[in-house]
C-alpha cells in the first residue's frame, strides 16, 4: 500500500506553477462547455474576509483572463454584513434557505455546499472557504488546473502550510490528531493527501453529483473517502498552492469537529450503529467544571442527482 501511494504522489501532487494561467485559458478555449467553472464560497459571517476573496476571484480569474464563470457565494445566515460585503465585491449572493425551499435547511458547512449545486452551473466546481486571509487566486486556478487539462481527473484538493500565529506548520490540529490517523488506518491509499480537511477543492459536476454530503464539519473527509470509492484513487489529485492562513477557532470547537468528522469516518466504516451521537465538553464555571453537551451532526444529504429539482434543472 505505501508503494501505491509513493506512486500516486509522484503521478498526482503538482505545484499550482505547474500549470501557467495561459495554458488553462487554451484548454478552455479547446472545449469551453466542458470546461466552464463554478466557485462557490460557503460563509457564515465573514465580512471581515470574504470581500477580499471575492475581489480578488474577480478581478485575476473573470476580468484579466476568462478561467471562471461564475462566483457565488452561499450565506449560511449570517447576522453580520457578509452577503452585503459579498455582493458589493462582485459576487452572487444567494441564502442557504432560499435553496431547495421544499427541505429544510440544517445547520453545518456540508448542507451549504451541497444545496450550492443547484444554484450553480459550471462542470467544474471549485469550493474555498471564505475565512482565508491573504487570499491568492493560486487556490482556485492552482486545483481547477489539473481538471481543464486531464481528462481523467476528477477531484483535486489544494495543500498548504497552515501556521497557527507565528508558528509554521501548527493550524490543522484537527487533521493531524483525528483525520490523518482515521485515514491512514482505514483508507490508507488516502495517506498521501496533505490537507484531507481542506476547504479549497475542485471537482467534476459528474462527480459530486453522485456523492452524499454529510451535512456538518465532516462533509471534507465523507467527500474524499466515498470520491475513492466512486473513481478510485488515480482520479484524485493535489496542488501545493502555498500557505494558508485563516481565524482559527478554539480547542472546544475543534472538539466538535473532531466528533462530527469521527462520527462521519464511523458511518462509512459500519453502515450500521453509530456511536454516541453527542460530544459533552466541560467549562468552569462559579462553582467547578460545568458539562456542556452539544449535538454531532448525524444527517447526510443523498447525492444530488437524486433530488427531483436538480434532475430537472439539468434535464433541461
Amino acid at each position: 500500500m505505501l508503494e501505491e501511494v509513493e506512486r500516486w504522489l509522484t503521478r498526482r501532487s503538482w505545484s499550482s506553477g505547474d500549470r501557467p494561467l495561459n495554458r488553462l485559458t487554451d484548454a478552455r478555449a479547446a472545449d469551453p462547455r466542458r470546461t466552464s467553472v463554478s466557485v462557490v464560497l460557503p460563509a457564515l459571517n465573514e465580512e471581515a474576509t470574504v470581500g477580499a476573496i471575492v475581489a480578488v476571484i474577480r478581478r485575476e480569474l473573470m476580468e484579466k483572463v476568462r478561467l471562471v464563470d461564475e462566483l457565488v457565494v452561499i450565506d449560511s445566515g449570517s447576522t453580520d454584513a457578509t452577503a452585503a460585503v459579498a455582493r458589493a465585491a462582485g459576487a452572487r449572493v444567494v441564502h442557504r434557505d432560499a435553496v431547495l425551499p421544499r427541505i429544510p435547511a440544517l445547520p453545518g458547512k456540508g448542507e451549504v455546499l451541497w444545496r450550492s449545486l443547484l444554484v450553480t452551473s459550471g462542470e467544474i466546481v471549485c469550493f474555498v472557504d471564505a475565512d482565508l486571509k491573504d487570499f491568492s487566486a493560486d487556490f482556485v486556478s492552482g486545483t481547477v488546473g489539473p481538471l481543464l487539462t486531464d481528462p481523467t481527473v476528477q477531484f483535486v484538493k489544494a495543500m498548504y502550510d497552515r501556521p497557527l500565529g507565528d508558528r509554521a506548520g501548527q493550524g490543522g490540529r484537527v487533521t493531524e490528531l483525528v483525520a490523518r490517523p482515521l485515514l491512514n488506518l482505514h483508507w490508507p491509499q488516502l495517506a498521501g493527501f496533505v490537507q484531507p480537511l481542506g476547504g479549497e477543492y475542485a471537482v467534476r459536476r459528474s462527480l459530486l453529483e453522485r456523492l452524499p454530503f454529510p451535512v456538518g464539519y465532516g462533509v471534507e473527509l465523507g467527500l474524499l473517502v466515498d470520491a475513492l470509492h466512486t473513481v478510485g484513487l488515480d482520479a484524485l489529485g493535489q496542488v501545493d498552492v502555498g500557505v494558508r492562513v485563516h481565524r482559527h477557532q478554539d480547542g472546544q470547537a475543534l472538539g466538535r469537529m473532531a466528533a462530527a468528522i469521527y462520527r462521519t469516518a464511523q458511518l462509512r466504516l459500519s453502515r450500521g450503529h453509530l456511536v454516541r451521537p453527542a460530544l459533552t465538553q466541560f467549562e468552569r464555571g462559579e462553582d467547578g467544571f460545568v458539562p456542556r453537551t452539544h449535538a454531532v451532526d448525524t444527517e447526510e444529504r443523498p447525492p444530488m442527482r437524486e433530488i427531483a429539482e436538480y434532475a430537472e434543472r439539468h434535464a433541461a
